[in-house]
Parts: structure tokens; sequence; C-alpha cells
């Protein structure tokens, strides 16, 4: 089946190009954070000439508890990322949580994310549609990969055909993911350009109480398992101190790790195209 070419500013996803790689910090702490990551992240890719989508969120609405670190929210929010693009030239993406944020994101976002939770949510799908913009969608923790044919379905009601469909991890008994990497092939079999989210993938959903767990060291592991399989773009969550980090720090990965493990995705996404499996 032809897989539609989705760009991104200036960034090609899918259709026999090399992976792209799609990372930041889970949420925006604050601007001189962002625009410090960016940077650093904008030099790593640069050194491996791999193309960069730069990720932060303006708002973390769907967190584990009331007091969870949530950002700055959407205008605010907006107004660093434009900023990061300005300075940078990077394409940017981030989370979008209801249809009435769509309008003003999509004049900054050169692709809207449609979080997990929240890809079932009919006006949500639609409305990110509607600004014409790619829209990158996270199959639900509780959902056959399948099941994303009428998320994609609902964004091509709007003439929309700039989609791109994350796998994430499915829940696996209580506090827990598991990858079933054949479910990127189910979903490109729709269409479009799949994306593997390696940080959010490794996360324990709830494990710590009013925080998510993670585990960080199977990033790498699943990130290679990846781009052997032929993912179209790799989603890794990283932070120049995770541990620190008020947001997902489990899960994300640090600067010095990205670049070691870029430097070995790198060759298998080589072997990858020069054998036509993807």
């Amino acid at each position: 089946m032809k897989v539609h070419q989705v760009k991104i500013g200036d960034v090609v996803v899918g259709a026999g190009s090399p992976f792209v790689l799609i990372a930041g910090p889970c949420v925006i702490e604050t601007e001189k954070s962002v625009l410090a990551h960016a940077e650093k992240l904008k030099k790593i890719a640069e050194s491996f000439n791999i193309p960069l989508i730069f990720k932060s969120s303006y708002d973390k609405a769907n967190r584990t508890s009331l007091r969870s670190f949530r950002g700055p929210g959407l205008h605010a929010g907006l107004k660093i990322l434009a900023k990061v693009k300005k300075e940078f030239g990077l394409p940017i993406l981030s989370d979008v949580h209801n249809a009435v944020e769509a309008k003003a994101a999509g004049r900054v976002l050169d692709c809207l994310q449609i979080p997990a939770f929240l890809c079932r949510q009919t006006d949500l799908l639609v409305a990110a549609a509607r600004t014409g913009k790619p829209v990158n969608v996270k199959k639900g923790q509780f959902l056959s990969p399948w099941n994303m044919q009428e998320a994609v379905k609902k964004i091509e009601s709007q003439a929309n055909h700039r989609i791109l469909l994350t796998e994430r991890g499915s829940s696996f008994g209580y506090n827990n993911l598991v990858v079933d990497f054949r479910g990127l092939g189910v979903m490109r079999a729709l269409g479009y350009p799949v994306v593997f989210d390696a940080t959010h993938s490794v996360q324990l959903p709830g494990l710590l109480g009013n925080v998510s767990g993670g585990e960080r060291q199977h990033v790498a592991a699943l990130s290679r398992a990846a781009v052997a399989f032929g993912c179209d773009a790799l989603f890794l969550e990283c932070h120049e101190s995770p541990d620190k980090a008020p947001c997902d720090g489990p899960n994300m990965i640090s600067l010095g790790a990205l670049r070691d493990l870029l430097a070995i995705v790198q060759d298998i996404d080589s072997v990858v195209l020069k054998n036509r499996i993807r």
C-alpha cells in the first residue's frame, strides 16, 4: 500500500526517507530551559545529519495528580515555542488537549499532537485536522493498532491527509506497558508514516502513587528494535538532567545518552533503507 509522505516544516517524514528524530523535554519548564535544550538538540541532530522536529508540551493536562507540574499553559507556551522556531529554524510539535486550543496552536505549531488518552475524541481530531497542519495521533494504550483506522478517518474527513501514527506501548496489567512491534506495520498499512515513542513506551503509569515511574534503561533497546522494524520517526523525550525534571523524568533520557543512541540507530536505519525494508 502507498504510504503518504508528510512534510512538517522543512522535514519530510516517510516514503523511503531516512528516519526523523522528534525530541525535546517533556514539558516547557522555563523559556531559558527550552531554548537551551533546543540549541543542544539541534547541534546533536546536525552532527548526525538527522532531521529534527522539536517537541515540548505547553500543558500536560493528562497528569496522575492534581499537583503535577503542567507547564506554562497555551498562550505563554506557544510564545516560547514560536521563539524556538524563530531562533533555531526547527519545526515544532506539541500536544493539543481540546478542540478550543486547536486554532491557536495551529498558528504556531508545525504539527499538532493528539495525546494517547485523547485519540478517540472526535471533536479534538476534527479541530486539529481543520487547521490544515500535520496531525500526529498517539495510539491509546487501550487500543489495538487496527482501531486507529477510525482516528485516521476522522482526520481525513476534513480533507487532511497529513497524518502520523505513533506507537507508545499498550497497557499490560496494572502500571505497566508493553510494545508489540507488529503494530507499526499494521498502522503503516493504513497509509501513513509511523512513529515509535520509545520514552513513553517505558513509562510505568501511576506506579509511584501520585506520579508515573519509568524504566529508561530499556529506551535504547526498544529504539533499536523500532528502527530495525522500519519506523519513519523516532520520538525521544530528552532532558539535560532527567532525574531533576518535573515531569516524566524516570522515562526521559539524557542528552548524552541521546547522542550515543543516535550513532547506533542511524547505522541500523541505513541498513533498513539499503535493503528496502521500510
